[in-house]
């Protein structure tokens, strides 16, 4: 009988049409630059001879793969299962069914070694690893840089090409490969999309548009090709503080804010406001009040009135890597962090609904017998690598906190340092390998932090980090390419530390005549 086959029904609506497209993320392979350093121990195979079977002959002996060993039927789920137990199922009350959920995948992984002796090797030199963000303002040398990022390229082991904004509205594309002492500054590629600070930037997935978060309120795409701006984004009433692409679909993009929205963008569709200087995109559709509390009957309270509180910032924002139309963020008000189902729909007027919650976190693991009080969450990163299905927050207290990705339960693992402080500014960012994790810091003059998280879910791993110490000011945005670290300083430098075990061995050794050549990790 000849295969028939069958095509699904065009969907309803200009916007599902454009924005709901089913599809399958290609698998994007660890950087080869770190496989000799961070690979699993291989298991030794070692022959078994065979059993003796009841009719005289040799039994095979059944073998068992790690997932038979580190797992079992009655403990693993699926993050596929379509049954009633789904993590990712709607049911009637969806804010606080996370305690359901069965205990994290990520637990019954194998440990990894340690790495943090790579990490404490990290050096950076005074001359070849140190560029200066030049100011565009008369009277002004240098402007202090707020956030980087590595393109998808750099992090897959290219040209190591890093977008640096400033609190003056410029971004800078900086080579940070490695050069000789001699060697002069790379020329900077200049790009001003805004006249005000930008606190967040993100390379699309070809790595052709920049989308840049401002204090101005809006949000600018530009085309790296022409270094222009090629679309405004207009729909927040604060500052923008995160922006994020969607992975699957190239077009889309969300933004969240101090105005408490997290703002969804097609950037095929849109609406001119009146007007030409407000021209712009609009959003698709808004979540308002993201972070607000949830009353009895499991609506979020919207802060209304003329004496209403500000409302709760929209702190961080993170497609799953698990279901393509699910976006995890986090609040500056606690450390509960909320799933949203993204897919569009309408009501019988036509009108969007706004995306519904599917989970948040049933405990917030902020609050500690030094700091009874909740305390936010300043920044957001997902696990890759051996830390897939974790999710990564910096708090407001000085902690990094862990999540299990499917069920948004915290962990209980933290990590933190003695001299590790936070504020506004200071970001969070993984390692394209997935075991490390970097985070800038405040109050400590000159310091930002590394840490290993390959064992993030083992009672006895290391939960203390490595600090940088480079220069003068607050450290805010870091990022991570393979075999280096790009810090960002309230000074206008931009620093790049990247591991060598004989360097850092002569700098402990000759601490005072090494100083004024390198910095060190400590």
């Amino acid at each position: 009988m000849p295969r028939i086959s069958k095509t699904l029904p065009k969907p309803r609506g200009v916007l599902a049409e454009r924005t709901n497209i089913q599809t399958t993320p290609a698998p994007i392979d660890a950087p080869s630059a770190l496989k000799s350093w961070l690979g699993p121990p291989k298991r030794a195979q070692v022959k078994r001879p065979l059993e003796p079977s009841d009719d005289g002959g040799d039994r095979k002996r059944v073998k068992l793969s790690d997932d038979d060993i580190y797992s079992s039927d009655g403990d693993y789920e699926s993050d596929s299962d379509t049954e009633a137990g789904s993590c990712h199922r709607r049911n009637t009350t969806p804010w606080n069914f996370a305690f359901q959920r069965r205990p994290p995948v990520a637990s019954y992984r194998r440990p990894f070694l340690s790495t943090l002796p790579i990490l404490q090797s990290f050096v950076s030199s005074n001359k070849s690893d140190v560029f200066r963000c030049q100011s565009v303002l008369d009277g002004s040398f240098l402007a202090p840089p707020y956030a980087c990022s590595y393109s998808h390229s750099a992090r897959s082991g290219g040209a190591p090409l890093l977008a640096v904004t400033t609190q003056e509205g410029t971004v800078y594309i900086i080579n940070t490969a490695k050069r000789r002492d001699w060697d002069p500054e790379p020329v900077h590629t200049t790009l001003q999309p805004h006249d005000n600070g930008i606190f967040d930037v993100k390379w699309n997935a070809a790595d052709s548009l920049l989308a840049t978060g401002s204090g101005d309120r809006s949000i600018h795409i530009s085309d790296l090709r022409t270094c222009n701006t090629v679309q405004a984004l207009r729909g927040h009433h604060g500052t923008v503080k995160c922006v994020s692409w969607d992975p699957i679909h190239p077009e889309l993009l969300s933004t969240g804010g101090r105005d408490g929205l997290v703002c969804i963008w097609d950037l095929r569709v849109g609406e001119n406001r009146a007007g030409p200087e407000a021209a712009g995109l609009l959003p698709v559709v808004s979540i308002s009040a993201a972070h607000e509390d949830v009353g009895a009957n499991g609506k979020r309270k919207v802060p209304k009135g003329k004496h209403a509180p500000m409302p709760k910032s929209v702190t961080g924002l993170l497609y799953s890597d698990a279901n393509p139309y699910q976006l995890i963020s986090s609040g500056s008000s606690d450390g509960c962090i909320r799933c949203w189902d993204i897919r569009l729909s309408r009501s019988k007027s036509t009108k969007v609904k706004e995306p519904g919650c599917l989970l948040s976190s049933p405990l917030d693991p902020t609050p500690s017998p030094g700091f009874p009080r909740p305390r936010g969450i300043i920044s957001l990163v997902g696990g890759t690598g051996p830390t897939t299905g974790l999710v990564f927050a910096l708090g407001a207290d000085s902690r990094i906190h862990t999540y299990d990705r499917d069920s948004l339960v915290a962990l209980g693992n933290t990590y933190s340092h003695d001299n590790l402080q936070t504020n506004f500014y200071v970001k969070l960012a993984a390692s394209p390998c997935g075991r490390w994790l970097a985070t800038g810091g405040a109050g400590v003059s000159g310091s930002s932090f590394m840490f290993d998280v390959s064992n993030a879910t083992s009672a006895a791993a290391a939960r203390t980090g490595v600090e940088l110490k480079g220069h003068t000011g607050d450290a805010g945005g870091v990022d991570w390419a393979p075999e280096m670290l790009s810090t960002c300083w309230d000074d206008g430098m931009v620093r790049v530390w990247r591991p060598d075990v004989e360097t850092h061995r002569a700098c402990l050794a000759d601490p005072e005549a090494k100083r004024w050549n390198w910095s060190w990790s400590r």
